[in-house]
């Protein structure tokens, strides 16, 4: 039976980069950072509340093929490339923080029917969207 999303990969332009990211800005914790052989490196984060779901920090390469490889590069230099979702309790407060902190914001704190949204992107191009959640139903969005 599974239980639950225990792994991610995001794609990234630098591991080392990366890392000191979701680290140092956003609070994750390093859980893995081992060489592998042959140039491949295996880099993971997680939150420090929820360590069950790592992220992978992957470059672009193997076992990707080299166009899937090249289109993935392509989307970070873009800033097209799809990231995941952050849950906090004070969009606001938070969006202040990653501010202070450098990050840049895209959208800046938003009302949304389903709660608070910002969106931002990583230092690789990833859009990550923090959200503050709020109860809703789907005719809200009518």
């Amino acid at each position: 039976m599974i239980t639950n999303i225990s792994l991610f990969t995001l794609y990234v332009t630098d591991q080392d980069e990366a890392k000191k990211f979701y680290v140092d800005t956003l609070g994750f914790v390093e859980t893995a950072d081992v060489a592998m052989g042959e140039g491949f490196r295996w880099v993971t984060v997680a939150h420090p509340d929820h360590p069950e779901l790592e992220v992978t920090l992957m470059v672009p390469g193997p076992p990707l093929g080299p166009d899937m490889a090249a289109a993935v590069r392509r989307a970070l230099a873009d800033g097209t490339m799809g990231g995941f979702g952050l849950r906090t309790t004070d969009c606001r407060k938070t969006y202040e923080e990653l501010t202070a902190k450098g990050v840049e914001f895209t959208q800046p704190p938003s009302e949304r029917p389903y709660g608070v949204e910002a969106v931002f992107r990583d230092n690789s191009g990833n859009w990550l969207v923090l959200v503050e959640p709020r109860e809703y139903t789907p005719d809200e969005f009518r």
